[in-house]
């Protein structure tokens, strides 16, 4: 599974680099190492919407510290 975090300005600014952090440390938490590829990407066209993910063709927008946890587990773990 390939899974993108938005590195462009106006995510970096709106904490894509906390969600770095958080995707990796539940990615080792939940042994998934081998099966998900963490990435950046420089846009994913969402700029307003808060820090973008896309995991496979999907682009979630609007993730935060506060809603992490449940965007992993819904669109992560549960694949």
């Amino acid at each position: 599974m390939k899974v993108y975090v938005c590195v462009g300005s106006s995510c970096h600014l709106k904490g894509s680099y906390d969600i770095i952090n958080l995707m990796k440390e539940n990615i080792a938490k939940n042994g998934l190492e081998d099966t998900v590829e963490l990435s950046g990407a420089f846009c994913l066209g969402k700029c307003t919407e808060g820090v973008s993910i896309k995991v496979e063709d999907e682009v979630i927008c609007g993730v935060s510290k506060e809603n992490f946890n449940e965007i992993f587990d819904k669109y992560i773990l549960k694949k």
